[in-house]
């Protein structure tokens, strides 16, 4: 088993998941952060930190989001060369800095609420 990450991470992306992760299996997706299906040990660290509830076990997504848990490991699959999540603080220092992934993201996605 491994966790999964949902639509409610879309145009969130807080990273707090990616901080406490032992083996750092985050990776940045076009729209949210994905979490490696391979390199994920099911410790479930993540599921707690995640301040929009974003983050399920892959037996436990709920019926509305079951499409995220191929969305999540697609990209690994068919050997896509994602960049690494950023811890927040690295993450937030660079939403004001042009160009970056974090800055170009929040152009495209600005944050919900």
């Amino acid at each position: 088993m491994t966790y999964v990450v949902a639509e409610p991470c879309i145009g969130v992306k807080d990273h707090a998941c990616v901080d406490v992760c032992p083996v750092d299996c985050f990776y940045e997706g076009k729209d949210q952060i994905l979490i490696h299906p391979d390199e994920c040990i099911d410790c479930g660290a993540c599921e707690p930190e995640c301040p929009v509830d974003a983050i399920f076990a892959a037996d436990a997504v709920p019926a509305q989001w079951e499409s995220y848990t191929a969305k999540n490991a697609e990209p690994f699959q068919g050997g896509q060369e994602l960049p690494k999540s950023q811890k927040k603080a690295d993450w937030e220092a660079d939403k004001e800095t042009e160009g970056t992934l974090a800055n170009t993201y929040y152009k495209e996605y600005p944050p919900k609420g």
